[in-house]
């Protein structure tokens, strides 16, 4: 049963209220709500920062903790009461890259995430913490129970692999389905919900940093009633890429070619996105190598197989197998299927 309550307060030991109360408002910046009994003031509730306390000598418990968001965080303190007071930061953080190539076959090493989601770790050394990529699945379709949020991020992309799913974005009109072979760019801060999928429905997200916020919003109702597909969102804008009638153009390795799903674009040339095929029309000549110097070049099989030479190492990837490829490793691409589909991504958005 749903229990009404007009306010909710986080109740304190507090055997001394005056020092106590003394460093929660001149301290930390709370205020003063209620005090009682008047004549011997034993009991206060303070409030501030989006949290109501109550201070209360009766309540026989650990004195908790309580952590500040601080634009410049100090050091840990304890107040009279023994609250321990945590200063902290929300902002978001980078960490620096550790550049690593990573090999992750398909596999049944499932885990539960948000919202129902099932996630498979497609980067496990996350290149120091720099970027996360996942494989997520909904075996069961229909409502997903998911909320409307936006993510404190860099760059988020979502790629569906198999099935369909309906989704709704912040100023981006009502709710559109996005197939397989579809993606968007999820640029810093969007509001966005998913609102229905298929049976065995497969996305690939990949993120920078790897860890970073999913905040809800509790008052945005979505879809919201203005429509502006060119608005910023942290130097970015929301992009949807339609895989049915997309052009088709050579790839940066001769033998290929690819659609361009214009993140670059929206990105102002942060991040690129690109999906692969063998170009029937191409010449046969040997493939060739390369490097790049780029922060990031990954590369997921959506479909068929084909191989990898890497630093003088061949690898075959077969279907939902992926790789990194860090900067200056000699490598080439060779031997794909005839029904390859390679989801191809890369920082900068050209190397």
């Amino acid at each position: 049963m749903e229990v009404e309550s007009a306010t909710a307060e986080v109740v304190l030991p507090c055997a001394d209220l005056g020092p106590t109360m003394q460093y929660f408002t001149e301290r930390l910046g709370f205020r003063i709500e209620v005090v009682f009994p008047a004549d011997d003031p034993r009991v206060a509730v303070l409030s501030g920062h989006g949290t109501r306390i109550r201070l209360d000598p009766d309540v026989v418990s650990d004195a908790g903790v309580i952590r500040l968001v601080a634009t410049d965080p100090a050091a840990d303190e304890t107040a009279p009461n023994g609250t321990r007071i945590v200063f902290g930061s929300d902002s978001m953080v980078l960490p620096d890259l550790v550049p690593s190539f990573t090999l992750t076959r398909a596999g049944d090493d499932w885990g539960a995430g948000r919202a129902g989601m099932q996630y498979r770790d497609l980067i496990p050394d996350r290149l120091g913490g720099r970027f996360i990529a996942s494989h997520i699945r909904i075996p069961d379709g229909g409502p997903v129970p998911d909320w409307v949020h936006f993510h404190e991020i860099r760059f988020q992309l979502i790629v569906v692999r198999r099935g369909w799913v309906e989704v709704v974005y912040e100023d981006q009109g009502p709710p559109f389905v996005m197939e397989a072979g579809d993606c968007v760019l999820q640029p810093p801060e969007i509001r966005h919900r998913v609102l229905r999928a298929s049976d065995g429905l497969e996305v690939v997200e990949i993120g920078c940093p790897a860890e970073h916020r999913t905040v809800a919003d509790h008052d945005l109702p979505l879809p919201t009633p203005a429509v502006d597909s060119q608005r910023d969102f942290g130097g970015q804008r929301f992009a949807r890429h339609v895989a049915v009638g997309a052009k088709w153009s050579p790839w940066r390795r001769p033998g290929f070619e690819a659609r361009d799903a214009g993140i670059g674009a929206a990105t102002d040339g942060l991040a690129g996105v690109r999906f692969v095929r063998p170009d029937p029309g191409a010449e046969p000549n040997a493939p060739r190598s390369g490097s790049h110097s780029g922060e990031f070049a990954f590369a997921f099989v959506l479909d068929g197989a084909i191989s990898l030479t890497i630093d003088g190492v061949e690898h075959r990837l077969e279907s939902a197998d992926c790789v990194t490829i860090p900067a200056g490793s000699d490598h080439r691409w060779s031997d794909p299927s005839s029904d390859l589909e390679l989801l191809d991504v890369t920082l900068p958005a050209r190397l």
